[in-house]
């Protein structure tokens, strides 16, 4: 079970249940695989209108290696994700909001 707490978000892939957590070496793989600069950087490119489907499979694959999934990203291109392009877009809005809400 996800726990949102944590950070954790549910995702099944291929019929597989995963746990996803954007953890401090999940955001830094993305950080590389997306080129960004900075944290910063990277962010403001999830919050601006010029999100693609490579930069939402990025974030859920991050989100899956900091989970402890094995896979890599090419794994992902052909993978069936339950609930399609829109439950990968929520899970990695989510995995988002999750890693960057203050805490209290």
């Amino acid at each position: 079970m996800a726990n949102p707490w944590t950070g954790e978000v549910a995702l099944v892939v291929n019929g597989e249940r995963h746990v996803a957590k954007l953890t401090l070496g999940a955001l830094a793989e993305l950080e590389e695989w997306l080129g960004a600069g900075s944290l910063t950087q990277m962010v403001t490119r999830f919050e601006g209108d010029g999100l693609k489907s490579a930069d939402v499979l990025a974030l859920v694959c991050a989100g899956l290696r900091g989970g402890g999934w094995g896979g890599h990203m090419e794994d992902l291109v052909h993978a069936d994700i339950e609930g399609g392009i829109l439950e990968a877009a929520r899970v990695a809005a989510r995995l988002l909001v999750l890693a960057f809400r203050p805490t209290q």
